[in-house]
């Protein structure tokens, strides 16, 4: 055991050191946000500085842990009464917007030949929530470390892109309608902290907005878990894997995301009081940031570069097709 977390604290702390580096930096360019900042200078120092190897069990520790923990404590800050105060439209809107995008997303990935492991981590992180919800389905699908590290490194960086440019998109097209712009940027942007982000550079209406449909984006986490694993069974059986698929047991959600939904459902049903939500907002934030760090040192960047093209297009591809899908969407069915 100690010896364990002797291996374990130089890598995890270089981690930390970089997420409190990132979130310093937030003060100077806001506009990118201290999730972008960890897995850039996670990436640089990886591959130049910080490759020794003694520090990838911590490295592993924190990409894997803190991102579980993130996700499970994402439960106590929202609510299923979200729905009700998005009405049947809004719901409507981000069940169709996130099908179109998973069926898009695995489809572009077949075409340009990535794998599964790839394709199913870009169709649910730029569907649902970013890293998060990578972290919940890599799991349930088997996809290797380096998939999942890869797919988290191109969500951010699309999400970056779109963070920036959706503020600009949703005024021209919308006007100064804070709904249909909150519409644009909640129900398109990847990670709980671009949204807010995003929605900021506009106004806090805008915020609010973005926020509800955001939050009805992560509500739908433990759906798309849950059907992914059935892709996964039914893409083993297809390709008469040696390791038998499970059928009649609930092993598809892992812990943290079933904690997730524990939690979700309580906040929903209980009056938690609000530092609990504001408690577990601040730490699900800092855990993602270090676990963004951790994936940033242990990118490959020769491996990542070598595939760039193909990457850049999937990436650029999905991204467009969301935001040309949500424009329309809203225009048919979210009015003012």
């Amino acid at each position: 055991m100690t010896d364990t977390i002797k291996k374990r604290t130089i890598g995890f702390l270089a981690a930390t050191i970089i997420a409190i580096i990132s979130q310093f930096l937030t003060a100077i360019i806001p506009n990118i946000g201290g999730a972008t900042i960890a897995i850039l200078i996670g990436i640089v120092l990886g591959n130049t500085f910080l490759k020794q190897p003694i520090l990838n069990d911590g490295t592993k520790f924190a990409e894997k842990r803190l991102l579980e923990y993130s996700v499970m404590l994402l439960g106590l800050t929202i609510t299923f009464q979200t729905i009700i105060q998005l009405h049947w439209s809004g719901l409507l809107f981000i069940i169709i917007q996130m099908a179109i995008t998973i069926i898009a997303a695995i489809m572009i990935g077949k075409w340009l030949h990535f794998g599964e492991g790839i394709y199913l981590c870009m169709a649910g992180g730029n569907a649902v929530c970013g890293s998060s919800a990578i972290a919940s389905i890599k799991p349930v699908i088997n996809a290797s470390d380096e998939d999942a590290g890869m797919s988290i490194t191109l969500v951010n960086l699309m999400g970056t892109v779109m963070m920036l440019a959706l503020p600009v998109i949703g005024t021209m097209v919308f006007g100064h309608v804070d709904m249909l712009r909150g519409a644009l940027i909640g129900g398109t942007v990847q990670s709980v902290g671009q949204v807010i982000a995003s929605a900021t550079m506009v106004n806090q209406t805008t915020v609010q907005f973005a926020t509800l449909f955001k939050i009805m984006r992560i509500i739908m986490l433990v759906v798309v878990v849950t059907v992914f694993a059935r892709i996964h069974a039914k893409n083993e059986a297809l390709a008469k894997a040696e390791k038998e698929v499970k059928k009649g047991k609930i092993d598809f959600l892992p812990w943290y995301v079933l904690w997730f939904l524990i939690f979700c459902i309580l906040n929903s049903f209980f009056h938690l009081p609000h530092f609990i939500g504001n408690t577990a907002h601040v730490l699900s934030s800092w855990c993602e940031i270090i676990a963004l760090a951790a994936i940033g040192l242990r990118l490959n960047l020769k491996a990542f570069l070598k595939a760039g093209k193909r990457f850049a297009i999937y990436s650029v591809s999905v991204g467009v097709i969301q935001t040309i899908v949500a424009l329309i969407l809203i225009k048919l069915l979210i009015h003012a």
